[in-house]
């Protein structure tokens, strides 16, 4: 009993010093500034990446497919092979208008020449015809056989415009027996395999734009005559990804059930990890920006009278009972209570007294951005 008492003795003469000189020493706190920042009251909506183009890519021309060298996933620049149509037959049609061609063209060089020596028969007996040495019967004979040579041209002509229309179009079918990308894209299905017949207009691939996509959210009908076109919007993805949207157009529909109508966001710098039905958070401006005061949180402490803030008056901790409304980012809206200007201690002021001496330091935590934005009304939008 009597060594406890002569340690416990010891150990507050050792104590005892080292506790007072602690109190005595000004409190070592980090600081930072009360200040004035611009504010958009905004709404949280949930919105989903869509795609701008998705197309289900067709073919142009029926026949037994021959080739399918992609498959699903495969990524494909445009004008890219998709699928091949057997041209065997198409090579036949091709070959047969070129021999049309070749035959009509006879023909009209025929039909001229039968033309020239009509016409110079004509000639011939209209000469004869002043002299009474050809009767008249004779003469329109002769004249309707320059109309009916002028007749063969016109339709010698008519033949070489056919088989020519027959050409292109033998030429457009070979074309088009292979089924290419219309833009750069990845396939999402594919509709046809080797050895298959494929109608005119039948699907072969379904193929995604990946290089524009767009955010499409529902928003509150309330706010939409708050919303301007061209206005920058922030979102999240729900991989934690900030996004950068520009808000397009505003769809003239409306869904009854939930109140809120579609809209659409342009969105800039498509990462590869985007995909199509993810989620997106979206605070969309719903008012005009304002300059309020704002105070960090980490200023703030909770008591019995309600909020406390720490102010350095020379040197000295001086509480000030602040009144604060939204919060904005990592700060709240100053409604009373501080100023523009006043530094306030945001770490070490849990155990300060009111007239505490402090030692300030700068916090490492102020923020770089003067721009802030508030969401004071938060809504879930979903489509009905």
């Amino acid at each position: 009993m009597r060594r406890r008492i002569l340690t416990q003795a010891f150990l507050l003469a050792i104590f005892l010093p080292v506790s007072a000189i602690a109190q005595g020493r000004a409190a070592a706190v980090q600081t930072d500034v009360v200040e004035m920042r611009e504010m958009t009251e905004t709404v949280t909506v949930f919105g989903q990446i869509v795609a701008v183009r998705e197309s289900a890519v067709a073919t142009r021309v029926g026949g037994v497919v021959n080739a399918v060298p992609i498959q699903v996933g495969s990524v494909v620049s445009e004008g890219e092979e998709l699928a091949a149509m057997d041209t065997a037959r198409l090579g036949i049609e091709l070959a047969s208008a070129q021999a049309e061609l070749a035959i009509a063209n006879a023909g009209f060089e025929v039909a001229e020449a039968q033309a020239e020596r009509a016409e110079k028969a004509l000639e011939r007996a209209r000469e004869l015809t002043v002299n009474a040495s050809i009767s008249g019967a004779q003469l329109d004979d002769r004249t309707s056989a320059v109309a009916e040579a002028q007749g063969g041209i016109a339709q010698a002509r008519a033949r070489i415009a056919a088989a020519e229309n027959d050409i292109e179009l033998a030429q457009y079918n070979l074309r088009n027996a292979t089924v290419r990308a219309p833009f750069d894209g990845i396939v999402l299905s594919v509709n046809t395999q080797p050895g298959q017949f494929a109608a005119s207009g039948s699907t072969v691939a379904t193929l995604l734009d990946i290089g524009t996509m767009e955010v499409e959210a529902n928003v509150p009908s309330r706010f939409i005559h708050a919303l301007q076109t061209g206005g920058e919007v922030r979102g999240e993805n729900d991989a934690g990804t900030t996004l950068t949207l520009t808000l397009r157009a505003v769809l003239p529909t409306e869904f009854s059930e939930t109140r809120t109508r579609p809209v659409r966001f342009s969105l800039e710098g498509i990462d590869p990890s985007f995909a199509i039905g993810q989620p997106v958070t979206l605070d969309v401006p719903i008012g005009a920006s304002r300059a309020v005061l704002v105070v960090p949180k980490d200023a703030l402490v909770q008591g019995q009278g309600g909020w406390t803030a720490f102010v350095n008056e020379d040197g000295k901790a001086t509480p000030r009972t602040v009144s604060i409304g939204a919060a904005i980012g990592d700060t709240f809206e100053v409604i009373d209570g501080l100023a523009a200007g006043d530094e306030v201690v945001v770490r070490g002021n849990e155990r300060l007294r009111p007239g505490q001496d402090i030692a300030p330091a700068p916090s490492a935590d102020q923020p770089s951005d003067g721009n802030a934005q508030s969401s004071s009304d938060s809504s879930s939008a979903e489509k009905g």
